[in-house]
């Protein structure tokens, strides 16, 4: 993937700033679970994912992680770079959810770029605030949605992801996403499995009634 596919001024910028993007950006490879960017005190720069999955998660006062948002190949990850584009209250971890490969832009760089073009810094604006939407929605969630329709529209996002009915993932993996014990998921797949909504063998989980899981999860889908 090319930088121009990552930002949408990327026209608008002239030659020499194009050029200051493409000598800094940095193609750096992670295995599945390396830690990209490790809370506020990391300013890690910009990353942008051209291949593979991100999980940007933060760890809540039980102790247990809390999955703030995903991003797939195309999306940018900001908040490795709050030095440059943001103060943000909270520990932000950013985690390789499966092999990754990404383009990281100091955020020197990325600040340089912010204070002199209006068009960075509204796009700037507008991934951040986005991003903030979403973990708001993620907030209503948790206080106001069951446990059942929170799992039943994650395996739903996470099939539309893979493009199958089967997962390969685990009780744990679910469970790091929810914020939740290992031992509630398991609990709750074995009652989905009991209605027939799903079937499961070791390490994978197979869909078998979508249309009950959408309606199970009504209210707590965004990108299925």
């Amino acid at each position: 993937m090319e930088l121009s596919d990552f930002f949408p001024f990327w026209e608008q910028l002239p030659p020499q700033e194009q050029k200051l993007l493409e000598e800094s950006a940095t193609p750096r490879t992670y295995k599945k679970g390396a830690i990209l960017h490790d809370g506020t005190q990391d300013c890690t720069g910009l990353l942008l994912l051209t291949d593979g999955q991100m999980r940007a998660y933060t760890v809540t006062e039980e102790g247990r992680e809390l999955t703030l948002f995903r991003l797939l190949p195309g999306e940018i990850c900001m908040f490795s770079g709050y030095c440059a584009v943001s103060s943000i209250p909270f520990p932000v971890t950013v985690e390789a959810w499966e092999p990754t490969q990404v383009l990281v832009i100091p955020s020197a760089i990325y600040r340089r770029l912010m204070d002199t073009s209006l068009p960075v810094a509204r796009f700037t604006s507008e991934m951040m605030a986005a991003r903030l939407s979403e973990m708001m929605w993620l907030m209503d969630q948790i206080l106001s949605k069951g446990m059942d329709s929170r799992l039943a529209a994650l395996l739903l996002e996470e099939c539309a992801i893979a493009n199958s009915k089967t997962l390969h993932t685990t009780h744990d993996q679910l469970a790091r996403q929810l914020s939740s014990a290992r031992e509630v998921i398991s609990r709750m797949l074995k009652y989905f499995q009991t209605e027939k909504l799903v079937s499961l063998s070791r390490g994978t989980i197979t869909i078998l009634d979508e249309k009950a899981l959408r309606a199970l999860a009504a209210g707590s889908l965004r990108h299925v």
